[in-house]
């Protein structure tokens, strides 16, 4: 059954002791290197804290990369 006009079906509770998603929707830039890092980011929703370090890590690397190349440009 449709929801009425104006709203949203609920999210899907995750089970006990598993991570909320955050529901964070991402915006494209237009510039590849840094839309692959958001979509890095965007990949973490709902899964455990303890596994998102190297993703953070892994993004601002490719952050400082694509930032280093415009100065080289």
């Amino acid at each position: 059954m449709p929801e009425p006009e104006g709203r949203t079906a609920a999210a899907p509770v995750p089970a006990p002791g598993e991570p909320l998603p955050l529901g964070v929707e991402l915006t494209p830039t237009g510039h590849p290197a840094v839309d692959a890092g958001l979509a890095r980011l965007a990949a973490l929703d709902g899964v455990p804290t303890d596994a998102h370090v190297a993703v953070y890590e892994d993004v601002h690397q490719r952050l400082a990369d694509t930032l280093a190349a415009l100065d080289r440009d």
